[in-house]
């Protein structure tokens, strides 16, 4: 599980890696505009029914549910953030820790708190 400096060492070293892959991805860039001249609005509209759709984020799975009745706007839509789940693992982290090192573990763990408040 590791502490509080496991868990840093490893967002810094995912920032140096992220790093690398922007310096690669910026010198493989073809030449050439970077914005296109005609940009115009894309309207999506999706077919009836409902789904759901897990992508992969920094701090674990971002879902989308959404159900449709093929309108441009979908009926209902709920958004899974990662964040609450993430705040299980204190249950595991915090006993017998003193009440001051538990900003640290909290803040550790990278959780948005306004992802935690829907």
């Amino acid at each position: 599980m590791g502490d509080c400096w496991d868990r840093y060492w490893v967002r810094i070293l995912e920032m140096r890696e992220s790093i690398r892959i922007c310096r690669q991805a910026i010198t493989q860039l073809p030449a050439g505009e970077v914005m296109a001249k005609n940009v115009r609005h894309l309207a999506f509209k999706s077919k009836p029914g409902e789904g759901y759709l897990g992508t992969e984020n920094p701090r674990g799975e971002l879902g989308y549910y959404l159900i449709s009745e093929g309108q441009p706007n979908s009926y209902r839509s709920r958004i899974r953030a990662p964040s609450f789940c993430n705040l299980s693992i204190l249950e595991k982290l915090l006993p017998g820790t003193m009440l001051a090192d538990a900003v640290a573990i909290i803040g550790s763990t990278d959780i948005v708190l306004g992802e935690v408040d829907r």
